[in-house]
């Protein structure tokens, strides 16, 4: 077994391991117990009672979290040139379609966002294996395959994140930084839980929200009691 640090076993002293803290209560204790002298992000771990493996139990889905990610994400726009100059009066970091996709191809994935015109997919999906396993393919579930390219750079640029249950059923989300006042990360906690709780499918059955944990990078969780979000 690792042994803890000074900074790790001070920071455990100030909680109760066993308790489950109130969504208000568990902000301020996460900013409490942070650890990194950095401002880390902050994140919530929801296990979910669903079974991944049956498609209308897959949860995956997006929200526009009230105060961002305390992150300005890096958008690539696909399209051709007639919505170009749509996608870079909007703030789009890049736009344009062959030039990028030889770039992917050669291993330029350096974008946090990628959007991209229903019109082009067939060229994005010759780049489908780069950019999938990094969770940067465009998908119309997720908004970022859409003719629409202002409305979507704009919702990601306020704060929008997507999200999707894995294999274990828990689902992994950013909801600010541990500069945030706490009063923000309870905000855009509960902007996420809220449109879980709404996304529950009706052949789930049993304690659907079965634990929520949140915490900063590299500093221990506070268990959440998922009552509290109602």
């Amino acid at each position: 077994m690792a042994k803890l640090t000074k900074k790790r076993k001070e920071a455990l002293s100030k909680m109760d391991s066993e308790k489950l803290y109130g969504l208000a209560e568990a902000m301020e204790m996460v900013k409490e117990v942070n650890t990194t002298k950095f401002d880390s992000s902050v994140d919530l771990h929801i296990r979910l009672g669903v079974d991944p493996r049956k498609a209308d139990q897959a949860i995956r889905g997006t929200v526009v979290l009230p105060h961002g990610t305390g992150k300005t994400k890096s958008v690539l726009v696909l399209c051709n040139p007639d919505k170009e100059e749509e996608a870079k009066e909007a703030g789009a970091d890049y736009y344009g379609l062959d030039e990028y996709v030889q770039k992917i191809k050669d291993g330029w994935t350096d974008v946090d966002v990628i959007i991209a015109t229903p019109d082009v997919m067939a060229k994005v999906g010759q780049i489908g294996r780069i950019l999938g396993p990094r969770g940067l393919m465009p998908n119309p579930k997720s908004g970022t395959v859409t003719p629409n390219v202002a409305s979507a750079i704009e919702e990601v640029k306020k704060g929008k994140i997507a999200f999707r249950v894995d294999k274990f059923g828990i689902v992994h989300t950013p909801i600010g930084r541990v500069s945030f006042d706490a009063d923000k990360l309870k905000d855009n906690a509960k902007e996420i839980l809220s449109t879980l709780s709404r996304m529950k499918p009706s052949s789930a059955k049993g304690i659907y929200m079965k634990s929520v944990t949140a915490a900063s990078s590299m500093s221990p969780g506070v268990k959440i009691d998922p009552k509290s979000v109602a």
